[in-house]
C-alpha cells in the first residue's frame, strides 16, 4: 500500500509540474490535469487502510506506546489485575462501539466519493476489521495473563531496569 502511495504521488509530482511545461505540451498536447483529482482521495484512502490494516495485523504490542510507570513498580499480582482489566476494558470499548458505528456508516452506502467510483461504506469497512483484531488481539492477552501471569507481559522492565536508581550501583 505504501508503494501505491508513493507511485501516487509521483503521478501527482508529474502531472502539477511536467504537464504544464513546453516540451510536454509539444509532444503531447494539452492535458486537462482537473482528471486526476482522484490521486488526492485515493491516497487518503489508501493512508486509512495501511493505518488500519497495520494496526490490526502488523504492529506489535511492545511497538506500542504505554504508559506504565505505575504497572512496572507494582507486584506480580497487581500486575495481572492491571493487565487483565485494562485488557478488557480495551475489548469492550472497541465491540461495544461496533453497533453505534456500523448505525453511522450505514448512511455511507448511499453516499458515493467524489473522485473514486465507489461508495464510501468499503471505503471505511476496513475500521470494523480493526475494532474486531484489536478486540481479539486484547482478548487473546487477557487470556495469556490469566493462564500466565504479567511477568510474560512484554512491558515488564527487566530486573536489572526495575530497580531504583540507587540500588543499580
Amino acid at each position: 500500500m505504501m508503494a501505491a502511495i508513493f507511485c501516487t504521488f509521483i503521478l501527482q509530482i508529474f502531472i502539477r509540474y511536467a504537464t504544464g511545461s513546453g516540451w510536454f505540451t509539444a509532444l503531447f498536447g494539452p492535458i486537462n490535469t482537473a482528471q486526476f483529482g482522484w490521486t488526492v482521495e485515493f491516497i487518503l484512502v489508501l493512508w486509512l487502510w495501511t493505518i488500519f490494516w497495520g494496526n490490526s495485523f502488523v504492529v506489535r504490542d511492545n511497538d506500542h506506546v504505554t504508559f506504565d510507570i505505575i504497572y512496572n513498580t507494582v507486584g506480580r499480582r497487581a500486575r495481572t489485575v492491571l493487565a487483565i482489566t485494562g485488557a478488557v476494558i480495551i475489548v469492550a470499548a472497541l465491540w461495544i462501539s461496533i453497533m453505534p458505528t456500523y448505525d453511522r456508516m450505514r448512511l455511507l452506502r448511499m453516499r458515493s466519493s467524489a473522485t473514486l467510483p465507489v461508495t464510501m461504506f468499503p471505503i471505511y469497512s476496513i475500521y470494523f476489521l480493526f475494532l474486531g483484531a484489536v478486540g481479539l488481539r486484547y482478548l487473546w492477552r487477557a487470556c495469556e495473563v490469566l493462564r500466565h501471569g504479567a511477568d510474560r507481559e512484554v512491558h515488564v522492565l527487566p530486573p536489572e531496569l526495575a530497580k531504583a536508581p540507587e540500588d543499580r550501583a
